[in-house]
This record gives structure tokens, C-alpha cells and sequence, in this order.
């Protein structure tokens, strides 16, 4: 199954990051997570999940710096 969506992008995908309290959480669980400590399954879920949408960030502003080249 494909799943196509159009979603109108703001013009400056260049800035378009995690906000900083949002990435310094993740930061945290990570750095908690290669200390060796373990996470609760809720963590480890939020932290999945916030590593998902840096990614996907991360690949929109990709995308538009390829789009204006």
C-alpha cells in the first residue's frame, strides 16, 4: 500500500528543527539510554518517536534544498 499526502511547507524549511527543550529531551533519554541505564517503555517510545520526526525534518529540509538547486 502507497500513501501519498500534500501538505503545504513553510518557506523557510531551512530553520524547521526540533524546538531546543524538545531536542535536549531527547538528548537526555539518549544519553541516559548509552550510559547503560535502562529506559521505561514510555521513554523508549518517546524517544523513538522524537527520533522519527527529527528524521523527518531532517529529510524535508533535504528535500527543499534539493527542490532549489
Amino acid at each position: 500500500m502507497t500513501l501519498t499526502l500534500q501538505v503545504d511547507l513553510p518557506d523557510d524549511l531551512a530553520r524547521l528543527r526540533l524546538p531546543a527543550a524538545v531536542a535536549a529531551r531527547l538528548q537526555m533519554l539518549l544519553d541516559r539510554q548509552d550510559a547503560g541505564l535502562p529506559l521505561s517503555t514510555a521513554e523508549r517510545q518517546e524517544a523513538e518517536g522524537l527520533v522519527d520526526l527529527a528524521e523527518f525534518l531532517t529529510l524535508l529540509r533535504l528535500r527543499e534544498e534539493r527542490m532549489a538547486q
